[in-house]
Parts: C-alpha cells; structure tokens; sequence
C-alpha cells in the first residue's frame, strides 16, 4: 500500500469514526505507522492535521443538528463532544465605539495600555474606560502595536500601565485567578459589517473550529466568505474576539495574523484546558 492510499483509507476510517473522536494513536495504528510518522503523513497528504480533519466533520455534524432542531447541549453531546462550552468561561459582551469617537479619533478618550507575558508569548493590550480596544501578540517588540492603537485612536490620551496588562493576562488566562471571576467588557472600531462579524465570533464554543462560509451563512450573507475573511483579519482584540477559531472551507487552518504556529498552539492550548486530546 503506498502513502496515498494508506492515507485514503484513514480519511475513510475518520469519516465513519469521528463521532468517537479516535486519538492520534488509534489512528496510527489503524494505519499501521506510528502515532509521529502518521502525523507528518497525514498533513503531507490532506494537507491538514488529523485533529482539524476530525474538528471539521464535528462541526459540520453538530451544525446539521442544529439545523435540524436540536438543542446546544444535545447537539453537543451527539456529536461526541462533552458539552456546548463558553469562550474563556468568561462573561463577555461587545460595545461598539460611536460615530463621533471614529470621527473625533478618540479625542478626549483616555487609553491605557501595557505589556505582560500569556500562554502564547508577548502580549500587548490597551484599555479605554469602555472596555479593551486592543489585544495583540509580539516578538521582539510592541512598536507596531503601539502604532496601530495609535492610528486607530490618533487623538486619544495614552498612558502606560503594565501593572494593568499583567492583571488583564492573569484573569483571562489563568482559571482560578479573582480576576478571572469579572466580566469583560470589549470597545472595539470597526464597520457595522465588521462588527457583526466580531460578534459571531465571540459565539463560537471554547476549543471549536468553525469556517468564513458559516460565519457569512450564520450573520445573513451566505455568499459573503471572502469579505468575512477580511473581518475576520481585521480584529484587533485577538483571541477574546476569537479569530483563531476560524479556517478555511477546505479543513486547512489557513493564516492567522499573528502567526500560523500561534494559532494552532492556541486551539491546542484550549483543547488541554478541556482536559481531551482533541478539540473540541
């Protein structure tokens, strides 16, 4: 058996199985390769992981439930999953920045922002008295997420506070923390398109993947993907506003604007909290 048709046959095995949600090792084994060799096969090949292979017909089957009349948690559990879950656990809600602060480019609006360590890496984040209006990651330097809060609120008052980002990274990331117990609030600027996007996003479940066609189908504009994609790319509060959970059609996890490897090691990342090899 050559490495297409071995990896034919697993495709097959996953479509019949995936209710089951099989582990990387079972289907190695199925595939008779180890769990490492398996794996690197499979991308080679599907041009995908097996766990977003596995993640996308799970959500295809849930959203057909759906569809169908199912309750969230039925859905859920039907589709092998252990439950509908919530993003970070945390009470989220969106407020959108008015018209007269685009227009005024946040004169008079006081902005707060800092540095801190998260789970995936440098974080900066910045903070108006509605909620935070930025969240972004970095490698070697914040400059040009210092400029793009600058471009994005040119007549605003800014101020350093790292003590704040610390306390900020603490309560999203960190489960048992007092801080994680508040409700976050999210001032985001963006077109009434862009917004509607955003707020889709905050309705996909923790360590979920969904796709840009759903998104377009679930906001009333099914042939729509493409400029969702650009929404989507957009966001400048990432993973609250959870872009990383978005791929393409195809299964592929596709770009992500701080870097492909962040965005997977964030779905793994949430798949561990769940305590299960595979997400959701």
């Amino acid at each position: 058996m050559n490495d297409y048709e071995r990896i034919a046959k697993t495709i097959r095995h996953i479509d019949a199985a995936f209710l089951s949600q099989p582990s990387l090792d079972e289907l190695a084994a199925a595939a008779d390769l180890s769990p490492s060799h398996f794996h690197r096969m499979f991308v080679k090949w599907a041009g995908v992981t097996p766990k977003d292979f596995i993640q996308a017909l799970t959500m295809d089957h849930a959203k057909r439930l759906l569809r169908n009349g199912s309750s969230v948690l039925d859905s859920s559990l039907d589709s092998g999953l252990s439950g509908p879950g919530r993003l970070h656990d945390l009470c989220l809600s969106m407020e959108a920045a008015t018209p007269g602060e685009i227009k005024s480019g946040g004169a008079g609006l006081d902005i707060g922002w800092g540095v801190s360590e998260s789970p995936f890496g440098k974080m900066f984040v910045a903070m108006t008295p509605k909620g935070l209006c930025h969240l972004s990651f970095f490698d070697e330097t914040h400059n040009e997420a210092l400029e793009i809060l600058n471009h994005d609120w040119p007549k605003s008052n800014l101020s350093r506070d790292d003590r704040m980002a610390v306390n900020l990274s603490t309560g999203i990331f960190n489960p048992g923390s007092p801080e994680k117990q508040s409700p976050l609030r999210i001032h985001v600027k963006g077109t009434a398109f862009q917004v509607k996007v955003w707020k889709a996003l905050l309705e996909i479940p923790d360590a979920t993947l969904t796709t840009y066609g759903r998104i377009a189908g679930e906001i009333g504009t099914p042939k729509a993907s493409r400029a969702v994609g650009t929404a989507v790319g957009s966001n400048q509060v990432s993973y609250l506003i959870p872009c990383h959970r978005v791929i393409r059609e195809t299964g592929v996890s596709g770009g992500y604007r701080w870097g492909q490897l962040r965005k997977r090691v964030m779905i793994s990342w949430e798949a561990a909290r769940k305590g299960r090899d595979f997400y959701p």
